[in-house]
């Protein structure tokens, strides 16, 4: 089965400053809880560019560290990127980051979808383990973009 998380978050600043913000990998853990672990191994160093390759090892549940391989698959300039897993811990990863300007700030989207390993196993512990951790990891980016920008 394939799941799909959806968010949405304004923001009071500029599409620019938005654009700069989340379109530079370095900042993905500005945004990921502490108890992640999470750390760029490489592909962060240039500004984001379809083709991009960036690797990552991240602490999700238990304390098991997990080596976590994106590819920036699509960028429009101000506009949106897909991120794809090439190498981690879900069977399908495609997360659709887009911006917008409107009245006074931005509005922020993120759609994922996503699947998870091991068949009926997967599905059992979807709602159980990984769809409240992904709601918790997107509450907390919300909480610390505004902490960083402000509340539209």
């Amino acid at each position: 089965m394939i799941y799909t998380l959806h968010k949405k978050q304004n923001l009071p600043i500029s599409i620019n400053q938005a654009w700069d913000f989340l379109s530079d990998p370095r900042n993905l853990k500005t945004i990921t809880p502490d108890y992640m672990g999470f750390h760029i191994l490489s592909g962060a160093d240039k500004p984001m560019f379809a083709g991009q390759i960036i690797q990552y090892i991240v602490t999700p549940v238990l304390g098991i560290k997990t080596k976590w391989v994106t590819e920036i698959t699509h960028v429009i300039d101000k506009h949106y990127f897909v991120d794809e897993q090439r190498f981690g811990p879900y069977a399908l990863w495609y997360h659709k980051h887009f911006i917008k300007e409107i009245e006074g700030g931005v509005e922020m989207e993120d759609i994922i979808d996503y699947k998870l390993p091991f068949g009926f196993l997967g599905s059992l512990i979807h709602p159980i383990l990984v769809k409240p951790k992904l709601e918790e990891i997107f509450n907390y980016r919300t909480q610390k973009l505004e902490a960083l920008f402000g509340k539209y």
